[in-house]
């Protein structure tokens, strides 16, 4: 008998997920509150950027395999991959995965697997999902198998990603993880190792915060660096020679829906005890406001600026704009009343975002200043000539530490290079 999934949540995981299950040759529901979502993905389209994912949607829906749904279905196996964003007070919103469970609670049946893959604070499995079933009349002991098993991928990679991986699946129970596990088996190529609902929840929690922590550490040597006259690449560079130190790399501030999210959750649980992610939140939550003060000082000598803005998204070669630093920072410069602000993004839609989105060479036309927040492939490949070509006097501010030249026509600042130098007695000052 085929096998039956519903997948709650159609996003950048969720859509994946489903499509890949369809592709093992189960019968697959994704259910999507977004109609849009919806409609598209019965037509065997999608309306996020993935490689290869357009290709497997359209093969698993003409197949029969995958098909969507504004409601849930009865099935073998449940799965939530709802978002889990953060109030204005930087606690957990949680209010999503709660309505999935309330959603899929009159379709469960006893023996089905519901796995909670939505990142989510520690103790949720516990405190807020199983309560709720127990609540329905649904033991979540003895009736179901309920688990947790956190996604770990990275956007541009995720099929791949989904499949090769190591996964934690952290069971309500020991029978839930084993159960969890024997799902997954059916598509994942890498480890699958069982533990606790709660070790699972930190877990993936505590892998984006030390790259949080990390990040924010490069941030505050660029800050340093740009006091004291020295190049913070150059000094990450030579420290990483060291065979124990990895020092990741500074920009213009940390999004997505993980890394700027994420740590806020443990934060939320053990206040008292977590004064070094909570310090690592404001360095990097400070970088924005540093980019447009950095901006402004590049521009002060002129009067009503033209800034061509190239990168909306959080990283490189991705559509995803959640928690964008860059989205902060565009918004800032174009509340600044002297400021003329254009903006390129070859892989973001119009409806995405509040903006009017320009050609590049629109937005490099008679610009004053091009400051990079994105490292897309299209701009390390930007030729001299472009730049040439359309600014007025090219001035470069690269955030991102991704695009090179040596022609002297064009002057070029990277985040953590911008030139300054220290005067004699500040140096004195921190010695």
């Amino acid at each position: 008998m085929m096998k039956n999934v519903c997948v709650i949540g159609l996003g950048y995981i969720g859509l994946p997920t489903a499509a890949l299950f369809s592709k093992a040759g189960f019968q697959v529901t994704g259910v999507d509150v977004n109609e849009r979502v919806v409609n598209a993905l019965n037509k065997g389209e999608i309306i996020i950027e993935e490689p290869e994912l357009p290709e497997l949607v359209r093969e698993s829906v003409a197949s029969g395999h995958l098909k969507a749904s504004t409601k849930p279905v009865e099935a073998d196996t449940f799965m939530i991959a709802v978002p889990t964003p953060i109030h204005e007070n930087e606690t957990a919103d949680v209010r999503y995965v709660q309505e999935a469970v309330q959603a899929i609670i009159p379709f469960v049946r006893k023996g089905n697997a519901v796995i909670v893959e939505s990142t989510i604070p520690p103790r949720t499995i516990a405190d807020v999902v199983a309560p709720a079933f127990k609540e329905a009349g649904i033991d979540p002991e003895r009736d179901i198998h309920l688990a947790h098993c956190p996604e770990r991928v990275l956007p541009g990679k995720i099929l791949t990603e989904l499949i090769e991986n190591t996964r934690i699946v952290g069971g309500h129970t020991p029978e839930a993880a084993a159960k969890a596990k024997a799902v997954y088996e059916e598509v994942v190529k890498g480890d699958i190792i069982e533990t606790t609902a709660l070790t699972a929840e930190m877990s993936k929690l505590m892998e984006n915060t030390f790259r949080d922590v990390n990040i924010a550490l490069a941030n505050e040597l660029v800050k340093i660096s740009d006091r004291l006259g020295v190049n913070a690449h150059e000094v990450i560079r030579l420290a990483n020679l060291h065979p124990r130190v990895n020092l990741h790399q500074p920009g213009p501030g940390v999004g997505g829906h993980c890394l700027a999210v994420d740590p806020y959750f443990i934060v939320e649980k053990a206040t008292d005890e977590s004064p070094l992610i909570q310090t690592a939140r404001r360095i990097n939550n400070s970088m924005p406001d540093y980019v447009v003060n950095k901006v402004k000082e590049l521009t002060s000598a002129l009067n009503h600026p033209r800034v061509a803005v190239l990168g909306l998204t959080y990283k490189g070669n991705v559509d995803d704009v959640r928690e964008s630093p860059a989205m902060d920072i565009v918004h800032r410069l174009k509340h600044d009343s002297e400021m003329e602000v254009a903006i390129h993004d070859p892989h973001v839609k119009d409806w995405q975002v509040p903006y009017t989105l320009l050609s590049l060479e629109d937005t490099l036309y008679e610009a004053d200043l091009a400051l990079i927040l994105t490292d897309h492939n299209e701009f390390k490949g930007i030729d001299s000539k472009v730049w040439l070509e359309q600014m007025t006097a090219p001035v470069i501010f690269d955030t991102k530490h991704c695009y090179f030249t040596n022609n002297d026509k064009i002057e070029l600042i990277h985040l953590g290079n911008t030139g300054t130098k220290p005067a004699p007695n500040e140096v004195k000052a921190n010695n």
